[in-house]
């Protein structure tokens, strides 16, 4: 995997996601997602969480508090495209 540019959660909005192409992603990511969900719920733990843009791979240190069928929600309402995921540090 390439070198991973770690960012603040408050950039992400001014990140471009407009790139099509398919990311490989973690085979476990689903599961990933939902135990990062109950851990940021439940005990405000944070996780790493690799993604790409289109303008390369990034990693954000974060709580996660919702997923739905196209987007996450990271603490203070910003979102990542799901299909930008690339797997869940916890």
């Amino acid at each position: 995997m390439k070198p991973k540019m770690l960012v603040e959660k408050e950039l992400i909005p001014s990140l471009s996601f407009t790139d099509a192409s398919v990311i490989e992603q973690h085979p476990e990511l689903s599961k990933q997602v939902q135990k990062a969900i109950r851990l940021g719920n439940t005990h405000k733990r944070k996780v790493k969480i690799v993604f790409q843009d289109d303008e390369g791979i990034k990693k954000v240190d974060t709580t996660l508090w919702a997923s739905g069928s196209k987007f996450v929600c990271l603490k203070g309402g910003v979102w990542i495209p799901m299909n930008r995921l690339i797997e869940i540090e916890i």
